[in-house]
């Protein structure tokens, strides 16, 4: 059954720079992997039409990934990008298990709020292997993980 999983934060910056760690292959090794997991691309093209494979690796080799025991593998394509506003990205997993099948759209937006920037996730058609309750932690976790990179960035 098709779910959507959604988080929100609002960041102390300016709405340019939070878009510009949307789009950068460093930042978003930086934080958008939840705790307890890194990130690194094996490719990256931030343009619609353009592409990235992430590997995620857990921290706890303990931990059940998708593609292999310890890691999930993330093929994605950018399906739209609006600069300063939107980032939208079909997203699928890398697996031999049916529950984590189909693609999954991620759109990530960007609207100044004051003195700073509320940034929302929406995850549509969210494969059923993937627990709401632990997703939700992960949007949660990637969001205050963006919010302390760009305190300490400059």
């Amino acid at each position: 059954m098709p779910r959507t999983d959604t988080g929100a934060r609002v960041i102390p910056a300016p709405p340019e720079r939070v878009y510009a760690a949307l789009v950068d292959p460093d930042a978003l090794t930086a934080w958008l992997p939840p705790d307890g997991m890194t990130g690194r691309f094996d490719r990256f093209d931030a343009r619609p039409g353009g592409s990235y494979r992430l590997i995620l690796t857990y921290a706890d080799a303990g931990s059940p990934g998708k593609a292999t025991p310890d890691s999930d593998v993330v093929e994605a394509r950018f399906v739209d990008i609006v600069p300063g506003a939107r980032v939208v990205q079909a997203v699928e997993f890398v697996s031999d298990d049916p529950a984590y099948a189909g693609t999954m759209t991620m759109t990530w937006e960007v609207t100044a709020l004051g003195t700073g920037t509320h940034v929302e996730i929406r995850a549509d058609d969210v494969p059923d292997g993937i627990s709401a309750e632990d997703h939700a932690a992960g949007l949660a976790s990637s969001l205050a993980n963006l919010a302390a990179y760009l305190e300490t960035d400059s």
